[in-house]
Formats: C-alpha cells, structure tokens, sequence
C-alpha cells in the first residue's frame, strides 16, 4: 500500500449496499488493467496518477472508499472517477456515494 499521509486532501464516500465486497474485487480488477490495483480480503487500493483510493468492504452491507490526492482539482477528479466506474458496475442498484471531505 502507498503512504497516503504524503497526500494532503482526502475525501471519504459510504456506500450502501449488500454487494461491497462483489465491487471491491470489480472496481479492482478493473483498473488493475492499466494501473497499480491490488486487493485481499475485504479491503483494496488502487493507485491512480497523483492519487490512491482505498476500499474497504468488512461491513457487509457497505463499501468505504476513502481518496487521498495531491491536490483539490485531482481529488475531485478521482471521486468522479471512482463514482462513475461504481455506479456502472452496479447498474442494477441505485447507489448513493455522497463523498465527505477531511
């Protein structure tokens, strides 16, 4: 896992749903395909450009994602990244990710 402490603005969103853990592993290995994405058990992290977000699904019935980036303009960036690419693979749920900044 990267040092997220070097990255000064963070966010964090709570999703709910009975299929965290399923999104965890999707969200991964999708992006696993062009950048650093690992994940085990019930947590994740995939290391974006100026940016990390990490997953973390031990509450069954919701998935935490918590960005951290190297500035404001990345993090939004990467909170509409992430909110996108979940919101598609849960095509079949209406979710809600309302992203809460540090």
């Amino acid at each position: 896992m990267p040092d997220t402490a070097s990255l000064p603005i963070a966010s964090q969103a709570r999703v709910k749903t009975p299929k965290a853990r399923n999104y965890l592993i999707q969200l991964c290995k999708h992006f696993a395909h062009k950048l650093p994405a690992t994940f085990a058990d019930n947590k994740g992290c995939i290391e974006f450009d100026g940016g990390v977000c990490e997953l973390d699904a031990d509450d069954e019935n919701a998935l935490v994602l918590a960005v951290s980036a190297s500035g404001s303009d990345k993090l939004a960036t990467l909170e509409d990244v992430v909110d996108r690419h979940l919101k598609r693979f849960a095509f079949t749920e209406e979710l809600s990710v309302a992203w809460i900044r540090d």
